[in-house]
């Protein structure tokens, strides 16, 4: 499993035109599934994502939390996280979760994230969707659960 999370200003996601969620103050986080990818593991991601420490306290340093900060969560599906593109330059995704296990893990990662975040918004798996953002650093992490 794969976040790329950033702290932002601001975000939205629209599906046709619609703005389907926005936040302030928070994390943006792109999710990508494998097709190894479990509940255990997603409970792990979660855990490290809403603890980390990456907001500036009241001394400069980088030292707060989404809690903290009282900062929300805007979760946006990705299969494009597990693009293999070492061979020729069209992008293979075959280490990528198929679309029903992935859909089940990521409904189940939002749902664990609204059990310690207050302000949960999300895309809409599979569809078409335009991400806008102020990214605030910025300041962009990868999370991987084969480096946990």
């Amino acid at each position: 499993m794969r976040f790329v999370v950033q702290r932002v200003s601001k975000a939205s996601v629209t599906v046709e035109g619609q703005i389907i969620g926005a936040i302030d103050t928070g994390f943006l986080v792109f999710v990508g599934i494998s097709s190894t990818d479990t509940r255990e593991i997603a409970d792990k991601m979660v855990k490290k994502l809403t603890g980390l420490r990456i907001f500036k306290d009241e001394a400069g340093k980088i030292n707060l939390d989404l809690k903290a900060v009282n900062g929300s969560l805007l979760i946006i599906s990705q299969f494009t996280l597990y693009a293999d593109c070492r061979k020729g330059n069209r992008p293979s995704f075959t280490n990528a979760g198929a679309p029903d296990m992935a859909e089940n893990l990521y409904e189940y990662i939002i749902k664990q994230c609204k059990k310690e975040i207050s302000h949960v918004e999300h895309g809409s798996f599979g569809a078409d969707m335009k991400v806008s953002l102020l990214n605030d650093g910025p300041f962009t992490i990868l999370l991987d659960s084969d480096w946990m």
